[in-house]
């Protein structure tokens, strides 16, 4: 593919983010010949692992499928220590892969975009950093993530409290010393789960707040070993493909039958050797239905409430972390590294704040009730504007002066695959909304490799601009709602508040925000829109011109 930078452009492709999604966009859009630049507004390359250091961050998803597969040499020369590995290690990875790559000489890192606005005439896009630079692109990607614009409760009082305050996604390069001091944590999420155990152990007294529980599946974290990485290197591609294909994108069978096809010894033992394999496996590899049937989903319930009783020793603490409300799958499975038995050491108090809310946070720790709880720190662990945060909070102003914003306040989250939005030539995203319930590493590499292809057919086809046709959003939000409703994440009257569906934001629409239906069928629908020459990527249909 030819270079097509113009004297009136600075660069053919600007991509926002240089994590996961940042770094494989910059080599696949290199590799055809793009002059590109990633711009981050951090001061370390790694997105997500490079903001989020907090004590116990790590993986979800086992070694073995959470990396790229496109370089070999990255392959035969990283070497993975944990099968979850910590977020220490993964940012690791990640300035390995910049630097065997050689992509920093096309990142800029303390640069934070504050708008970017489409020119239609010149059809470019003018980006505006905070500094005052402006530089102009055909090609503005998104890839600045799902998990990126961070959350506070709305409480009372929040700005007084007189000791150390963070939030687990702006925690302090260096560390905290936590050693000896009154620890609370609200917030009881992914973060919150990993947090817990991490920091238990050091801290005098830790008052937990919870509002809703979880269904956490535990796991165990052995070292990778020598041999480990030596079948990986011989077996990635089989391991990547069988990732690739998986509903959820990880390297695991999928189930075959229903929970409810098999007698009850049967279905005890299987859920028994699945939670004992550990994190994801428990998920993914027991039945096929606990997802969407909602009492298959509540034996399985039953089963982790009844783990959780074997655990906790404590038998009120352990029912006040067993979730009532809902049933497994109704939020994003969290994995555990000792989350539970946290809950048995003395000084680890567990605090009920659905019953009773925190009315209040003073100068010296949080109101509940009539009980104020002492503290000398305060760690924030209450997630994020998922999906659509990062998009909304920077000006991206399409056609006629509209924002993505505006957009979707006025005709609600609308994408062509998450990929791309009517309104806004030339702009993508990668790990948009919409896009797939997923081991996030697997669509990322697969839609940098997409857009590659597309950008090629559109240079060779003389189509000066991609943007998603109205059809197209109708369709994708229509199946994105249909696949949604099937699973026991939307049940009514019976429901935990997921980010999935924009509950844990206050005012934000009810929207499913990830697409339900598999990954390796939203991978099907890619390949399709391809197939049929992007023409669902066609609004501005005289730019084809053959």
């Amino acid at each position: 593919m030819s270079n097509s930078l113009t004297p009136s452009r600075d660069y053919d492709a600007v991509v926002i983010g240089a994590g996961f999604s940042g770094l494989a966009l910059l080599h696949h859009l290199r590799e055809i010949g793009l002059r590109t630049l990633v711009v981050d507004g951090e001061a370390g390359i790694g997105g997500t692992w490079w903001v989020n250091r907090y004590p116990g961050v790590r993986t979800d998803s086992e070694y073995s499928y959470y990396s790229f597969s496109f370089s070999k040499e990255v392959r035969e020369e990283w070497t993975w220590t944990e099968r979850y590995p910590s977020g220490g290690e993964v940012l690791d990875y990640l300035n390995f892969v910049a630097d065997r790559l050689d992509l920093r000489k096309d990142i800029q890192l303390n640069t934070w975009v504050e708008s970017a606005v489409y020119d239609d005439t010149a059809n470019t896009w003018m980006v505006r950093f905070a500094d005052g630079r402006e530089i102009t692109t055909k090609y503005l990607v998104s890839g600045m993530g799902v998990l990126s614009q961070a959350i506070y409760p709305d409480i009372a009082g929040l700005d007084t409290f007189a000791g150390e305050k963070y939030h687990s996604s702006h925690w302090p390069k260096d560390g905290v010393d936590l050693k000896g001091k009154r620890v609370g944590l609200i917030g009881l999420g992914a973060s919150g789960i990993q947090i817990v155990p991490r920091i238990a152990p050091e801290v005098a007294e830790f008052f937990v707040f919870q509002r809703t529980p979880n269904y956490v599946v535990e796991t165990s974290n052995e070292a990778v070993t020598a041999d480990d990485m030596a079948y990986l290197r011989e077996h990635y591609d089989e391991i990547y493909e069988k990732a690739a294909n998986h509903p959820f994108g990880v390297a695991m069978e999928p189930a075959q039958y229903s929970a409810l096809e098999v007698d009850d010894e049967t279905r005890r033992e299987i859920f028994e050797s699945k939670w004992n394999q550990g994190g994801f496996h428990f998920a993914n590899e027991c039945f096929n239905d606990l997802a969407s049937n909602h009492e298959s989903s509540e034996l399985a319930s039953e089963f982790i409430r009844s783990k959780i009783r074997e655990i906790v020793k404590d038998p009120a603490t352990a029912d006040l972390l067993s979730p009532k409300n809902y049933s497994f799958n109704g939020k994003r499975v969290p994995t555990g590294h000792g989350y539970y038995a946290a809950f048995n050491l003395d000084h680890v108090h567990l605090i009920d704040v659905a019953g009773t809310p925190i009315s209040a946070i003073t100068e010296k720790g949080v109101i509940v009730g009539d009980t104020e709880y002492e503290i000398d720190v305060l760690i924030f662990a209450t997630g994020f504007d998922a999906m659509t945060g990062t998009l909304t909070n920077i000006d991206i102003v399409g056609r006629n002066g509209v924002t993505l914003r505006d957009k979707w306040v006025d005709e609600g989250l609308r994408s062509n695959l998450g990929i791309s939005a009517h309104g806004f030539p030339n702009f993508f995203m990668s790990l948009g909304p919409q896009t797939p319930y997923s081991n996030l590493v697997v669509p990322i590499q697969l839609g940098a490799q997409w857009l590659q292809r597309a950008l090629v057919w559109a240079a060779e086809n003389g189509v000066e601009r991609f943007e998603a046709t109205p059809e197209s959003e109708s369709w994708w939000v229509e199946e994105t709602e249909r696949t949604g409703k099937a699973t026991v994440m939307y049940s009514e009257g019976k429901k935990a508040k997921a980010w999935f569906l924009g509950d844990n934001v206050p005012g934000k629409p009810e929207e499913f925000q990830v697409y339900m239906g598999g990954g390796h069928v939203y991978q099907q629908y890619c390949r399709q829109a391809e197939a049929d020459g992007y023409t669902s990527f066609l609004a501005d249909k005289g730019a084809l011109t053959h």
